[in-house]
């Protein structure tokens, strides 16, 4: 039985939608890890909320200003922490506290939790979040990676291809509550979309595509750029995009497993891909642009279809092949792939790993 802190991401409180998919992922992980025994308590934004199957986790929380996120920042942009930030808040009550437990356990893309590793007097893993889109992280990455590469984790290969590591990754993937996901075997005349409304997630090539195929398209998502989403809204006929707004698991797989195919069109190189499973748990086939996770997800054929990114002609002709594939076989696909019990497995093991060994591998830039 191991004693575990999890650190959450500094971007919004859980249950806001604002952390995105790793308020999903630290959902599973913890209710996960709690199955196999272990004891869990989270490090939070105030206002936090732990979802039902984490209640036997114990919540901490910490008020704090909103840390920006790197997917909207410049590649070359300098680490900045805010005035009365969040993170800081976070990692000064994570170490007052390190010593009640065997491990950290952080899922904030961010510099400073980083840079804490070789100073924390107990273990500090990392699970990775995003692919490289900051020099800065990309620098402190590989630091931790040739000190000691068993404190780092990632969900994809392709995720992990953006960093330069010491060795072979350690790919976990992701999990999720399977039975909180109802699979629908008669869908309705209608196309999805699932993600933060906000340009790298490539919500025009979707809404251009149900536009040529004169078909309704249903949006699920926090409005992170309302400018975006009017631009989006204003470049198809009225009447073509259906925003449904942000929805909790429950209301949203009722409310997805009913389109007949979810479309895809990351345009950064998406670390996983979460609701790429979440339809196919649903029996929703996914066409999705050859880029990031998804890539790595998707049997051509078998659970959905791949084209080249941002091809917006090939991404239609897709969605149109895509009704001969079975609902069946996207639901076995992630039954076999994406089980929050076989996550909670791969993550236990990889910390496991790490906790039993001697010592680090190397120095961290330049010594301890």
């Amino acid at each position: 039985m191991m004693r575990i802190l999890v650190v959450s991401t500094p971007i919004g409180r859980l249950g806001s939608g604002r952390g995105g998919g790793v308020e999903l992922t630290l959902t599973s992980l913890v209710a996960g890890l709690l199955e196999r025994g272990h004891q869990l308590t989270v490090l939070a934004g105030e206002g936090s909320l732990l979802a039902p199957a984490c209640a036997a986790a114990q919540l901490w929380t910490c008020p704090g200003v909103d840390q920006p996120s790197w997917q909207h920042q410049n590649r070359d942009a300098a680490i900045t922490i805010p005035a009365d930030g969040l993170l800081p808040r976070l990692w000064r009550r994570a170490l007052a506290e390190q010593q009640h437990f065997d491990c950290l356990l952080n899922l904030a893309y961010d510099w400073l939790p980083l840079w804490l590793t070789p100073q924390c007097q107990v273990p500090l893993f990392h699970l990775v979040s995003m692919g490289s889109v900051a020099a800065g992280i990309d620098a402190a990455i590989t630091e931790v990676a040739q000190w000691n590469q068993g404190r780092l984790a990632f969900h994809s290969h392709v995720q992990a291809a953006d960093f330069a590591l010491a060795a072979p990754p350690r790919v976990v993937g992701n999990g999720f509550d399977l039975a909180a996901y109802q699979f629908c075997a008669e869908p309705e005349p209608l196309l999805g979309w699932v993600g933060r409304i906000a340009p790298e997630k490539g919500l025009e090539d979707a809404a251009a595509v149900a536009a040529q195929l004169g078909q309704r398209l249903a949006i699920w998502g926090l409005v992170e750029d309302p400018a975006y989403a009017a631009a989006v809204e204003a470049s198809v006929p009225a009447g073509c995009l259906d925003w449904r707004g942000f929805l909790p698991t429950a209301q949203l797989q009722a409310e997805l497993g009913r389109c007949r195919v979810l479309i895809n069109t990351p345009k950064w190189n998406e670390a996983y891909g979460n609701v790429v499973v979440e339809a196919m748990a649903c029996g929703v086939p996914v066409v999705a642009y050859r880029r990031g996770g998804p890539g790595e997800l998707i049997e051509p054929g078998f659970n959905g279809l791949l084209v080249p990114a941002d091809d917006v002609g090939a991404l239609a002709a897709a969605v149109v092949e895509s009704t001969s594939i079975d609902r069946r076989s996207c639901r076995r696909w992630a039954e076999t792939h994406a089980s929050r019990a076989g996550f909670a497995e791969r993550i236990e093991a990889w910390l496991m790993a790490d906790l039993t060994k001697d010592g680090p591998d190397g120095e961290f830039g330049g010594g301890r």
